[in-house]
Parts: structure tokens; C-alpha cells; sequence
């Protein structure tokens, strides 16, 4: 085999609120399953244990590049915000780190390699304009419904990353009609209202007995009042939220992932129907609103796109 037939991989990493997870992507956006590692994190590490288990996915990772291929960089995706001038990180959701060098420390495992870091929900977006229900698209936002609320934008066909790298942070556009505190200090974001846990916390409060995003699931399938108005809810905000930025940005697409986006696709039906109220506004209303294609990979491919795709990336 020639060295210009080898196969091309990155090396991608996700780093979030719960998980850090790495993993090679080849230049057709597929992840080698045999490459992923995982670890846990959440807001209890401490900084020495979550720089811990980023090296130790990462150098496992790497140790996994099949003899024939080449590694041709690494691509990082994190929670916001970040900051982008000096690759350092300050995840909402992992208060030990404030400013803490992220790119500076997985640089330091592959030497003589590329590595480009960029917000989570950037690398979600930029994954399903790849591979997803994006492709084709080019002014589309992606979103993460997870643990907490991310979003990403490409405009005109490249990504708006904004000077710090935070540009489209969705989660934490204030919307109406809620008063839910926020840990950034705003009040009524889209984070502190529809993300999982804080959906499962307002269900909690009215009477709802289950402890997870997977219990709030099985009882709204059984049509339970409280899992139902809990949805319906958070549904609501997240449509809100999407028809401002429609509004804004004149988007075509809105693609949606994250864990808690599938406790029912009831929740974009509620999203839709919240969309649907700006009706002087057509050239919002017009927004798609999809599910991601990607499944669990989208946070990966995205991180392997930051090279793969680099011309989408000033």
C-alpha cells in the first residue's frame, strides 16, 4: 500500500459535564469503534482527576491507530465556554476548571500534531453538515440536549466560531415566561429550563417520583400528567429559544442531539408547535426542526471534522 492510500485518522475528543470520551474518526466520518474510550467526569472531580482521565482516553486512543494508517491530527470538543486565543477551558458544568489549558495538555500527548479546539455544539453542528441531517445545509444550528444545553452554527456554508470561540452558545439565550435561576447568573435560559436534569427537577417538584431523564421517558409513555407537562415545558422553551435564533439567523436547519432529546420526539413536536407562534415572522416559522442523524458519534465526528473538515473552520 502506498503511504498516499493509507487510511487518515483523527484522533477526536469530547470532553463534557459527565463524560470524556476519545475515539479515531476517519475522513469519511466514521468512528473506529475499536479506538473508543470513555471515562467518567462530573462537577465532584477534581481538576488533577478530570486532566487524569483526558490523558489516559487519549494515549489509549491513540495506542489504538491500526499499523497501516496515519494519524493527521487531534480534534478537541468541549463544553462551553471556552477560550479560544490560548485553548484553555471553563465548562459550566465542571467548576474545578476556570481557564484550564485543555489544548496545552492533550498537545503535550501527541507531539508534532494539529490540534484544534472548539466548542461542543460547533462540533456537533459541524458533524451533521459532514454526515448527518445537515448535509447540504449551509446556514443550520446544531444543539446538544443533554446534561446541559449546547449549540453550534455554520453560516453560509463555514462555522461562526465569534473572536472567543463561543458564538451560538444557545443554552444560555434567556427566554420568556420562565424565571428558572441559571448558573451562569441569567435567569430563564434555555439550560436551566429544558436540559435533563433540570426537566426531571421541575417534575420532582410536582410531585413526580423518579430520579433520571430514562424515568421521566417511561412515564411519559405511559401518558403520566406530570411526565407529560414536564415535556411539554421543556419542549416549549427549546422552541422559543429556536425561533429567536430563526429570527436572528435565518436559519433553514435546526438539528437536535444530546440524551435527554430522546426522551420522547413528542419534544419536537412541542418545539415545532412553540415555532409556529411567530406567524408574522415566515421566514422563521420556516425552520426545519430534525433530530440528529448520528446517534452517540456526533460530538466525535464534529471533534474529527475540526481537521478532516478544516475549511469550514476559520
Amino acid at each position: 500500500m502506498s503511504s498516499t492510500a493509507r487510511p487518515r485518522y483523527v484522533l477526536a475528543v469530547d470532553v463534557g459535564g459527565t463524560k470524556v470520551e476519545a475515539a479515531l474518526v476517519d475522513d469519511h466520518g466514521v468512528v473506529l469503534g475499536a479506538s473508543r474510550r470513555r471515562a467518567a467526569t462530573g462537577a465532584s472531580a477534581s481538576s488533577e482527576q478530570l486532566a487524569a482521565w483526558v490523558t489516559s482516553v487519549v494515549t489509549q486512543a491513540r495506542a489504538a491507530l491500526p499499523v497501516d494508517a496515519a494519524l493527521i491530527g487531534v480534534g478537541i470538543g468541549c463544553a462551553g465556554p471556552i477560550h479560544l486565543s490560548d485553548g484553555a477551558v471553563s465548562p459550566l458544568n465542571l467548576p474545578v476548571w476556570r481557564e484550564y489549558p485543555l489544548k496545552e495538555l492533550v498537545a503535550a500527548l501527541v507531539p508534532d500534531l494539529p490540534v484544534r479546539l472548539r466548542m461542543d455544539g460547533l462540533c456537533i453542528t459541524l458533524a451533521e453538515h459532514w454526515v448527518g441531517a445537515g448535509k447540504g445545509v449551509d446556514n443550520l444550528m446544531g444543539m446538544i440536549v443533554s446534561t446541559g444545553i449546547g449549540g453550534g452554527l455554520i453560516l453560509g456554508g463555514v462555522t461562526a466560531s465569534g473572536p472567543t470561540g463561543n458564538a451560538g452558545h444557545i443554552g444560555h439565550i434567556e427566554v420568556g415566561g420562565f424565571d428558572d435561576p441559571c448558573a451562569c447568573g441569567g435567569v430563564g435560559c434555555i439550560e436551566a429550563i429544558a436540559s435533563g436534569p433540570k426537566t426531571v427537577a421541575w417534575a420532582r417538584r410536582q410531585g413526580f417520583t423518579g430520579e433520571s431523564g430514562e424515568d421521566l421517558a417511561q412515564a411519559y409513555a405511559t401518558a403520566d400528567p406530570v411526565a407529560v407537562a414536564a415535556v411539554a415545558r421543556s419542549g416549549r422553551a427549546l422552541g422559543q429559544a429556536i425561533a429567536s435564533a430563526a429570527t436572528l439567523l435565518d436559519l433553514d436547519l435546526v438539528a437536535i442531539g444530546g440524551g435527554f432529546s430522546n426522551v420522547t420526539g413528542d419534544l419536537l413536536v412541542f418545539a415545532r408547535e412553540a415555532i409556529a407562534q411567530r406567524v408574522q415572522f415566515a421566514y422563521a416559522t420556516r425552520v426545519r426542526v430534525v433530530a440528529s442523524a448520528l446517534s452517540g458519534d456526533g460530538p466525535l465526528i464534529g471533534a474529527a471534522a475540526l481537521i478532516h473538515r478544516a475549511e469550514l473552520v476559520p
